[in-house]
């Protein structure tokens, strides 16, 4: 029977140093294939791959859309792209951003899922937020493994604490027993295999940007009153085993604590955009005023005077609020004990939204 061959792995800030550990302990002849999602801004070069043919013996590499599955190898995302498992073979994509992210963990779990599952091992490392926990629910689902890179040591907890905190992890292992385990994981039949959700097929479909999938009108889950960060379209809620998430009509997803992420940055930029629009009205009125006095209008320069002062006591509001943090992101806590901070008032709400409430 075949083993835990397809391994992908998803982590963040402080993923690089977490990924030289696992690859150097990786033997060279590991019957399973190694598919690896690291949050990286776009536009950059990534090297990764370099890095990690240093770190350890398995040949690691950005793929090319399409290439062939091979065992005992790297697979890299590259920057700004998807990397998806379909079966035999890899692809990369520029499609719809999840939790504000391209490449990210989740649609590289379900996709593995969707192709092969039982034989799926998902692993979470350092980062934060909650990027990997839906798509290792799906991979568990479809009978896979979850590992989670302790939350106590990781360099930023919260990938890790959220994806133990769904209930989705069946290991909880330091750094250093990844490799130990992920080769064991291998070596071992894979069995138990469940069924694999037609939400995920539609879902590792939408992130491969297929046209069908883009275009049907069938989307999953109820709409909410939310709009999406990126696009502003609906988002529609789906609630997995108390888990909510967060779609729109266009493909973009996020878990809880990303769409909160992601409405703090929209709360802070509508603060400045505010802000700017107040500083510029209070230079005009001035400007208006002075010309208005230069003219003999004494009542007309005092009104836009006037005009000014209200201008700048409400930019000096908006200043005292941007300073104190109003729309500040909040990230989870530092350890698995923290992992109650992803049920707090705001992360509750959007839950009840999800099943229906409110």
């Amino acid at each position: 029977m075949t083993g835990h061959d397809i391994i992908v792995i998803g982590a963040s800030a402080g993923g690089v140093e977490a990924l030289m550990r696992i690859a150097a302990e990786l033997p060279g002849n590991l019957a399973a294939s190694v598919f690896v999602a690291v949050h990286l801004p776009s536009g950059v070069k990534s090297a990764l791959p370099d890095i990690l043919n240093r770190a350890g013996p398995l040949p690691a590499a950005h793929p090319v859309d399409g290439e062939e599955i091979e065992p005992a190898r790297i697979y890299v995302a590259p920057p700004d792209h998807h990397l998806l498992v379909e079966p035999g073979r890899v692809r990369v994509a520029r499609g719809p951003r999840e939790n504000g992210l391209r490449p990210a963990a989740d649609p590289l779990f379900r996709s593995a899922a969707a192709a092969y599952g039982g034989r799926v091992v998902a692993v979470v490392l350092t980062g934060n937020l909650d990027d990997g926990t839906a798509g290792m629910r799906t991979v568990v689902e479809a009978g896979g493994v979850g590992v989670a890179q302790d939350p106590a040591e990781a360099l930023y907890p919260g990938m890790p604490t959220s994806a133990i905190a769904a209930g989705v992890v069946r290991h909880v292992t330091p750094i250093a027993g990844v490799a130990p385990l992920l080769r064991h994981l291998a070596g071992l039949s894979a069995h138990g295999a469940g069924p694999v959700q037609p939400l995920a097929v539609q879902e590792a479909a939408i992130a491969a940007m297929d046209a069908d999938a883009l275009a049907s009108d069938d989307r999953p889950g109820e709409p909410s009153p939310f709009a999406c960060p990126e696009c502003g379209g609906v988002l529609f809620g789906l609630d997995e085993g108390g888990s909510p998430r967060f779609r729109c009509r266009v493909g973009h997803a996020y878990g809880p604590d990303s769409l909160l992420t992601h409405q703090a940055y929209q709360v802070e930029a509508a603060l400045w955009t505010a802000y700017r629009a107040l500083k510029e009205r209070a230079a005009l009125c001035r400007s208006i005023a002075r010309r208005s006095a230069e003219r003999g209008q004494a009542q007309l320069a005092e009104t836009y005077r006037e005009q000014a002062r209200d201008a700048d006591e409400k930019s000096l509001s908006l200043h005292h609020a941007i300073a104190a943090g109003l729309g500040r992101a909040q990230i989870p806590g530092p350890t698995v004990d923290d992992a109650d901070a992803l049920a707090d008032d705001g992360a509750q709400r959007l839950r009840g939204i999800a099943r229906g409430g409110e």
